[in-house]
């Protein structure tokens, strides 16, 4: 990547932890396009399927164009197999997605979350494909902020419950530390009832808790 390419990564804090019973993300909302704030409610967590959510930083069209084939290809498999997309497997179409654009990189990262039979799984991917499994990870240039929070408070016994307050705290000190990250902020978690993003009055509640 050159270093006009590098530019469009200054922005953004993602995150997401593996709980007991499922999965909990977050984003900030700030669209930034170098030191320009170009949206301040942009949508950065997306529900791939019941059972399945990712996170998208960098180039929006970019993210969102895999976001697209992701969600169609979890929507096919569910009609041709009666069964819900594995989540390993859909992080590994999306590190072949991008793997194949490798010499025309899609300038992304991204956390893909779920919970299949084998429990609550999370995964980071890379613009070039490579593909994690976490326990707990941070993306974007608020991440470094976010992982002081994550890092000196997490552990994997935390139920989803006890992991949103988490993820707001860690969300909420990137958006006060790093530029490109701010406005606003969404979570979402996944467990065996499926996807649910929180309210506006959620957030308000877990702010002032």
């Amino acid at each position: 990547m050159n270093e006009d390419t590098l530019k469009v990564l200054k922005g953004t804090t993602t995150m997401g932890i593996v709980c007991q019973d499922g999965i909990v993300i977050a984003t900030d909302t700030r669209v930034t396009m170098g030191y320009l704030v170009a949206h301040k409610k942009g949508k950065k967590v997306f529900k791939i399927d019941d059972h399945l959510a990712m996170t998208i930083a960098g180039v929006v069209a970019d993210a969102q164009n895999v976001v697209n084939i992701l969600q169609a290809n979890a929507k096919l498999y569910r009609l041709e197999k009666d069964r819900a997309f594995p989540v390993k497997s859909l992080s590994r179409l999306a590190s072949n997605i991008l793997y194949s654009s490798r010499a025309f990189p899609l300038v992304m990262q991204a956390i893909i979350g779920g919970i299949d039979d084998s429990g609550p799984r999370i995964y980071a991917l890379d613009p070039f494909g490579s593909v994690i499994e976490e326990k707990m990870v941070s993306t974007g240039s608020g991440s470094p902020v976010a992982y002081g929070v994550l890092e000196a408070e997490y552990t994997e016994s935390l139920s989803v419950q006890e992991g949103i307050p988490l993820v707001v705290k860690a969300v909420w000190s990137a958006m006060k530390r790093d530029i490109g990250s701010g406005d606003s902020f969404d979570v979402a978690t996944v467990t065996k009832e499926g996807y649910k993003e929180l309210s506006d009055q959620d957030k308000t509640k877990f702010l002032e808790a």
